[in-house]
């Protein structure tokens, strides 16, 4: 039997029905691969006085020196005037800054130009973003916050602790075969189509099979739980000692080793190595980032002297995610829906359309927030 055509299947904008813009930094400084430079551009930000502190913050439209914002949810920094600020750096926080690279981020809204305070006053350990990215993978799954550039960012749960998921009111009931948002998200991960459809299956067995897949690729891309690993004589080591900062990498698929300079980790198995997202060698990127001298005379020219051992960890680990998701992702394949429940099935049961609430954030009011100046935020 054919499958459910594009047609039939529902879109995923329907299914998760609240979406969000993608954060805009407007500037790369208050963004590192390491937290200890993040410091060390604050201390230097607030040692420059006057027009010297406004030149280094690389001012905009939305913000200058002289802006006043309220205080990021959830967030420590403050909220005076930016040419006036004293006092450290607001404790970096991890994100995920592009697809399978996680750096970090100084959280002061007076840094950032666009921050979406929805999406931080749901950010919490339960949360999962979905994020819809323009090439391939077309969607992500991150338990960090996406700062990336993206389509739209969807939020699996509307309210902080995992309350109130950011599904089709009724879909879940509907379909019948779990109660479980992230199983629900687990079988999205697995079936979705490149038009950003989600076919969904009536058949149970099917249905657990797609989220037992769906989970499997969840717990890599999350990379929140215990690490993953590869089978013995998989597993990639550091071969040869990596210079103090190297500036090279290329791959020798013959020994299946990458090389950084005279540094040589392998075993590194060419489906990691070209594995891509959005045209793009993760791995060659991942390195750039880290490698690439910022600007002189620019807060961002702040950067390690020295390859920080956790980089080294956090390439070992990139490699065993890519490997791993190289392996799953053709198991997509064998999904075939072929007695799907379709947009018209939704929209007969009273699922779709969904209410216009289910687009907007919830009313989260649960925590008071800082406006500028240090004044209460209304809310």
């Amino acid at each position: 039997m054919p499958g459910v055509t594009r047609d039939e299947a529902p879109p995923l904008a329907d299914l998760m029905p609240w979406s969000v813009a993608p954060p805009r930094l407007g500037r790369e400084w208050p963004a590192a691969p390491d937290p200890a430079s993040l410091r060390a551009r604050w201390d230097r930000l607030l040692a420059a006085e006057g027009a010297d502190r406004e030149a280094l913050l690389q001012p905009t439209r939305s913000r200058t020196a002289h802006t006043a914002v309220a205080q990021l949810p959830g967030g420590p920094a403050g909220t005076g005037r930016l040419i006036r600020a004293t006092g450290p750096c607001p404790e970096p926080v991890r994100v995920l800054a592009a697809p399978f690279d996680e750096q970090w981020l100084i959280p002061d809204h007076r840094l950032i130009d666009a921050a979406r305070p929805e999406l931080w006053r749901v950010a919490d350990a339960h949360q999962v973003f979905v994020v819809e990215s323009d090439g391939a993978p077309h969607l992500l799954a991150t338990s960090r916050f996406p700062t990336l550039r993206a389509r739209r960012i969807r939020p699996l749960y509307r309210r902080p602790g995992g309350g109130e998921p950011n599904l089709a009111p009724g879909l879940l009931e509907h379909l019948g075969h779990s109660r479980d948002p992230l199983d629900f998200l687990a079988w999205t991960l697995a079936a979705v189509r490149p038009d950003r459809t989600v076919p969904l299956t009536r058949d149970p067995g099917l249905w657990s099979r797609g989220v037992a897949l769906g989970h499997r690729l969840l717990r890599l891309l999350r990379r929140d739980g215990e690490r993953p690993k590869l089978p013995g004589g998989r597993r990639p080591y550091v071969r040869a000692p990596l210079p103090a900062l190297p500036v090279t990498v290329r791959y020798d698929p013959a020994e299946e080793a990458l090389h950084l300079d005279g540094g040589r980790v392998s075993p590194v198995a060419p489906r990691a190595w070209e594995f891509e997202a959005g045209g793009v060698r993760v791995l060659e990127r991942w390195f750039a980032v880290r490698t690439a001298p910022g600007e002189a005379g620019t807060l961002s020219a702040l950067r390690p002297r020295a390859w920080p051992p956790s980089w080294t960890s956090e390439l070992l680990e990139l490699v065993t995610v890519l490997t791993l998701l190289a392996e799953l992702l053709p198991q997509r394949a064998e999904l075939q829906v072929t007695d799907g429940v379709t947009t018209s099935d939704l929209r007969a049961a009273g699922v779709l359309p969904v209410p216009h609430r289910a687009r907007r954030p919830a009313s989260v009011l649960t925590l008071d927030e800082e406006g500028p100046e240090g004044q209460l935020a209304l809310l």
